[in-house]
């Protein structure tokens, strides 16, 4: 196969096209088709330590892994359904499953369906307008940046951690500093900005932070016990988006 994470890192560091090809036994043209492809995609040197070339190469070169007697994913239909409030590459890649099995055709695995979308919106620079209904949704995040809170007895200077809650339509925003940035104080800044809100949206988007997110997913986030817990308590749906 391909040393595509080879390819990458020798790149990264200047090497000719030339030089590349030597050193990865392969030709110049191979070499040009995969930085070509990698620019194309936005994939650059550093990767992920556990992306093995076998996973580059489905995301640069997704076409040597399907055949033809897999159903191609509608790419241009996906991308104006992902448009949509509540749709995910999950829901999309099953309804793609019940139209291949009602054509009697085999589809994609669902990573290979992830990939060969992603390769399309990277490819075709696709963006999405996205509609949001007043009151519907609630991003909520920790600041990048901390905030300075000086002790009134010592004078000691302390970190405060800034949680911000803004309404997707609006962005009319609540935020609160915390000495923290645990699970309490995640769950407290919902509560008070539900209060401050003076109602509940029906969904809730964190980013990928532990607090809220138990296993980042590009594709599907696992959202953690609690935090599923309290979004149940309060009757709306945890929706975590990738980055």
């Amino acid at each position: 196969m391909t040393k595509y994470r080879e390819i990458l890192r020798l790149h990264s560091q200047g090497i000719s096209q030339r030089g590349i090809a030597s050193s990865c036994q392969c030709s110049r043209n191979t070499i040009s088709a995969v930085l070509k492809r990698a620019d194309e995609c936005s994939i650059s040197w550093p990767l992920q330590k556990d992306m093995s070339d076998g996973e580059l190469q489905d995301i640069l070169f997704p076409e040597k892994n399907i055949t033809t007697s897999r159903k191609i994913p509608d790419c241009e239909y996906i991308h104006k359904e992902m448009a949509k409030s509540g749709v995910t590459l999950s829901l999309l890649w099953n309804e793609y499953c019940e139209q291949c099995r009602l054509g009697n055709e085999i589809p994609l695995m669902y990573s290979q369906f992830c990939r060969y979308y992603r390769k399309y919106a990277n490819t075709t620079k696709a963006t999405m307008h996205i509609v949001r209904k007043p009151g519907e949704q609630l991003e909520v995040d920790w600041a990048g940046q901390t905030a300075a809170i000086v002790d009134p007895n010592t004078g000691e200077i302390i970190d405060a951690y800034v949680f911000v809650a803004a309404l997707s339509c609006s962005q009319y925003a609540y935020v609160e500093a915390f000495l923290s940035q645990n699970q309490e104080c995640w769950i407290t800044a919902h509560t008070n900005a539900y209060k401050f809100f003076g109602g509940v949206t029906r969904i809730l988007v964190p980013d990928n932070l532990k607090t809220g997110v138990e296993r980042v997913s590009w594709y599907t986030p696992i959202i953690n016990k609690t935090y599923h817990e309290m979004a149940e308590h309060y009757g709306t749906a945890s929706n975590s988006c990738p980055c």
